[in-house]
């Protein structure tokens, strides 16, 4: 298997739940009260399938074209070859990339309109009804008439004996994470439960998590079980360290 983050730049987000744009080069200094990370889904190669994790903020370039599909590109993959997109969950900085608008006449199409896409109905519920910044309902509203939506609906599972996959809450209600196994190989993807190397290593427990003291102890069980069984990690938050892998096991 092999992953690549498709990085969308760096940001800042405070209580309002917008994403300020920023460069190290520009901004030598983040506001108290902001959190400054990185915005990367990730595309994970298997022999059968090319898998999207996540679809990012949604930003569109100049030319019309959405930068998840330029990212994807620039890595020689077509945007319809994409067969699968697993969704962690339906917050905007994840969900974005799902569906955009045309630029010429307004409507809204699917992102990536030939691959399955495998959504907890029971997020996808969530995010249409609760009032919040985090959930934005025309981005994902569209996805109720979209007939290659896999709905999951328990609390774990395995999708083609690939992508196996486990509700979480920690983070939102219905947070899902997922393992990609390959030939003895795996791939963990923890979405924001597990978004930042550092936070897997310390004990952490975020204020704007919906349960930050079960984030962290699933953080915990996935940081030595991933050290034992040498997982690579995708940390869709990460500045520095977008993918980690422990170089040996632990027996």
């Amino acid at each position: 298997m092999r992953i690549h983050p498709l990085s969308e730049g760096s940001f800042t987000i405070d209580h309002t739940k917008v994403f300020v744009p920023f460069s190290a080069s520009e901004n030598s200094i983040v506001d108290k009260g902001s959190l400054l990370v990185e915005i990367q889904p990730f595309v994970v190669i298997t022999q059968n399938d090319i898998i999207l994790l996540d679809t990012g903020l949604g930003y569109t370039r100049s030319n019309g074209t959405l930068q998840i599909h330029e990212n994807l590109m620039a890595l020689g993959i077509d945007p319809s070859s994409v067969t699968k997109v697993f969704m962690s969950h339906l917050h905007k900085d994840h969900a974005g990339g799902l569906s955009y608008v045309h630029a010429q006449h307004g409507d809204r199409f699917i992102s990536f309109p030939y691959a399955t896409h495998y959504i907890q109905r029971r997020e996808y519920e969530l995010a249409l009804t609760k009032a919040s910044a985090s959930y934005i309902i025309d981005q994902v509203g569209i996805l109720d008439e979209f007939s290659k939506v896999s709905w999951l609906t328990e609390d774990q599972g395995v999708i083609d004996n690939l992508i196996h996959y486990q509700l979480t809450a920690g983070h939102s209600l219905y947070h899902q994470v997922a393992w990609i196994k390959e030939h003895g190989e795996t791939i963990f993807f923890g979405g924001d439960v597990a978004p930042q190397l550092q936070q897997m290593k310390s004990r952490f427990v975020a204020k704007y998590d919906f349960d930050g003291k079960t984030a962290m102890q699933w953080r915990q069980q996935w940081w030595e079980k991933g050290q034992q069984e040498a997982w690579e990690f995708a940390f869709y938050h990460d500045i520095k360290t977008p993918t980690y892998q422990h170089q040996t096991n632990i027996h």
